[in-house]
């Protein structure tokens, strides 16, 4: 699926990790933003998408990229608490801003992932300079594919204008979890 590039909306967090203050679309214009949206026990997230989120803030921070965790939780509410989510940080060795979206009271699905029209984790989004979404993808997005759409975007004259984003991810309509990822639910 080819999406054309939209602004960004907002995200909703009701508490951040890894950093010493909150963290808005605004603040960060100018920086390409990496969005990732995860699930603690996720298999998907864990073995893929929160250790290339780390790898990415780790070798492309000084470049011009913000990446962002998003602990969009639409499962096992109970078990992936903020307190559990600061222990996984640790123990992952977690050192990239991390949020936990905000929970809608009487939906399973929270604020930020419903915004931004999520269909499971792990997501993947690129936000450029601008603050548009060029780039949307559930499930595992390939590094070499990441980091080629990471490039183009800071190669970009700034400001932008936006383009086209990225192919879809990951199928997964009928809800669950297996080792790419945990789809929501239709």
């Amino acid at each position: 699926m080819t999406i054309q590039s939209t602004p960004a909306p907002d995200w909703r967090v009701g508490q951040w990790f890894n950093t010493d203050r909150p963290l808005d679309l605004a603040g960060l214009r100018g920086r390409v933003v990496m969005l990732h949206a995860f699930q603690m026990l996720c298999p998907g997230c864990v073995s893929h998408g929160v250790p290339q989120a780390e790898r990415v803030h780790r070798q492309y921070a000084q470049e011009g990229v913000v990446v962002l965790g998003l602990h969009t939780v639409f499962e096992h509410h109970a078990a992936m608490t903020p307190l559990a989510l600061e222990a996984f940080l640790h123990e992952y060795r977690i050192t990239h801003p991390v949020g936990v979206d905000v929970t809608v009271p009487g939906r399973t699905v929270p604020a930020t992932m419903q915004a931004y029209a999520m269909r499971g984790t792990p997501t993947l989004i690129l936000i450029d300079r601008a603050g548009h979404i060029r780039f949307h993808e559930f499930g595992r997005p390939e590094d070499l594919r990441v980091g080629l759409a990471l490039g183009r975007l800071l190669a970009e004259p700034w400001p932008a204008t936006p383009a086209v984003a990225s192919p879809g991810g990951k199928d997964g309509a009928a809800g669950g979890c297996d080792e790419t990822g945990c789809a929501l639910p239709e």
